[in-house]
């Protein structure tokens, strides 16, 4: 990106940008598609014509533009745009390049009626000196207003339209969002969704880029959990930087990625068959599991990648979700539990056992259970729900998430089970701890939708959140739309550097 930007400024005194990206310079008449967007277009009388560049590899979005302003009665900026109906979710992570002219050079998202300059909008604009604001116009050629966000300077932006509601949610990378809603702006069902650029100052062009852009369908209200499913997006992320990237898409569900030892490959459920994904030539082929075709999204690889734990909805177990072990390869699995529900979590260390959550006498307990088969011993005790167990690299350590206090949170006990302590205590509802292969770091999945604390839905607006092996407080490291099949199993990649997850929205997917 550094040398993208750096060529920029060398070349900004002598060519358009529009010739050095290889696409045309864009007005009401000459436009051209790019990335997920239908096309690009400027918006108002604009003295320099802007331009847009999609980089395929890294996702990102680079603009540039003039523009007098987007205020008063009349706009002039550079838009990429697609039209849309219906609910939506747009979310970004955005900046603005170099120094800049104007400290009211602008970008964000915007939902406009029509692409005329006096036409009515809403915008989540984040200003060069910090401001950040939900921008609206009510009616052609009226008067702009703007509520302004308590934060400044965000760069994680967010839009989202729900029956007609507009809702800003804002939030300086690491942070939680804060929101401002508007509800009696009237755009009509079909509208321009986009990015948009504007720099404030008819003569000069300013560059933004624009990384992690979603444009998400969510879930219909009516939709029946566990029957009705929407798309899914396959994500690796760089835990360092935040900046992700769509590897592979399908327009039903599958789940829950488990990163191989050697970090060629994913493992991920999909209607009941577990898949093999190449990361390199992203292509996904079914693993053999016999006949064991009714796997749930517990599944999990031995610390030494040989042996694969699943958990197997078992016709001779009334369908319930009973633990198995088999080749990492593929292979016919072997029997470990002997009565469900048993839904799979972790491997300890040196693979000589495995811990699962199961129902036994009306409670939910953490149970551990020999690889090579024995019985069953019950690790906690509370009452109230206790899930997503996932033993700590030294073994020393097991880490669950508990509904015992009210709020899902997360906990840990020794491996023998006792000295039980909370380990997060916040307003969000927590589940899944996974660690980091050097030790250091531990990922969990906090739910932003008000849910039941033992319950983890699908389709949620939901956040990814970090903290120190040694404890602190957690810092969002992505901010998305998914639930249930996110982040079930550990998805740490090898070198402690990337993260795989699976968002959710509706899309159509040629497959």
């Amino acid at each position: 990106m550094s040398q993208t930007i750096n060529l920029w400024a060398m070349v900004a005194l002598v060519a358009p940008l529009a010739v050095l990206a290889g696409i045309p310079a864009a007005n009401a008449d000459e436009t051209r598609p790019a990335g997920i967007f239908e096309d690009q277009t400027d918006i108002g009388a604009v003295k320099h014509a802007g331009s847009a560049l999609y980089n395929a590899d890294t996702q990102e979005y680079h603009l540039a533009a003039s523009g007098t302003n987007m205020w008063a009665d009349n706009d002039e900026y550079h838009m990429v745009w697609k039209k849309m109906t219906g609910d939506f979710i747009l979310r970004t992570r955005a900046r603005l390049l170099g120094e800049g002219v104007d400290p009211h050079r602008k970008l964000g998202w915007i939902i406009r009626q029509s692409l005329d300059p006096r036409s009515p909008y809403v915008d989540v604009a984040v200003h060069g000196d910090g401001l950040t604001s939900l921008q609206f116009r009510r009616a052609t050629g009226a008067e702009t207003e703007q509520i302004e966000a308590s934060i400044t300077g965000a760069d994680v932006i967010q839009l989202a339209r729900k029956n007609g509601k507009y809702k800003m949610s804002v939030a300086r990378f690491g942070d939680t969002f804060v929101s401002e809603e508007l509800n009696d702006l009237d755009l009509g069902d079909d509208v321009y969704v986009g990015l948009f650029l504007c720099s404030h100052n008819p003569d000069v062009v300013e560059r933004a880029v624009f990384r992690n852009v979603r444009i998400v369908v969510p879930a219909p209200d009516d939709l029946v959990p566990y029957r009705d499913y929407i798309g899914s997006n396959l994500e690796i992320m760089d835990v360092e930087t935040g900046t992700r990237r769509i590897v592979h898409r399908v327009s039903d569900s599958f789940q829950a990625p488990n990163w191989t030892p050697d970090g060629n490959s994913l493992i991920y459920n999909r209607n009941g068959r577990l898949y093999r994904f190449d990361i390199e030539s992203r292509t996904a082929t079914v693993l053999d599991t016999d006949f064991a075709t009714r796997n749930n999204n517990d599944h999990v690889l031995s610390f030494d990648g040989k042996r694969l734990g699943i958990s197997h909805h078992a016709e001779e177990h009334d369908g319930t979700s009973i633990v198995y072990v088999l080749p990492a390869t593929g292979g016919t699995p072997t029997k470990l539990t002997q009565q469900g529900p048993s839904y799979l979590h972790s491997w300890s260390p040196d693979g000589q056992f495995l811990i699962y959550t199961a129902q036994r006498n009306d409670e939910w307990d953490i149970y551990r259970i020999p690889s090579a088969g024995g019985d069953e011993v019950r690790i906690t005790r509370a009452p109230g729900l206790d899930d997503g167990s996932e033993y700590t690299r030294d073994g020393k350590y097991i880490y669950f998430n508990s509904s015992r206090t009210g709020k899902m949170q997360i906990w840990r006990v020794k491996a023998d089970g006792s000295d039980p302590e909370q380990v997060t205590n916040d307003g969000y509802n927590d589940w899944f701890p996974h660690f980091s292969p050097d030790g250091k770091s531990v990922v969990i999945i906090s739910y932003r939708d008000e849910v039941e604390p033992d319950d983890h839905p699908f389709y949620k607006h939901v956040y990814l959140r970090m903290f120190p092996i040694e404890g602190g407080k957690p810092r969002v490291i992505a901010y998305l739309y998914g639930g249930q099949g996110t982040i079930n199993v550990p998805s740490w990649s090898p070198d402690s550097k990337q993260i795989a997850f699976v968002s959710n929205t509706i899309q159509d997917v040629s497959e």
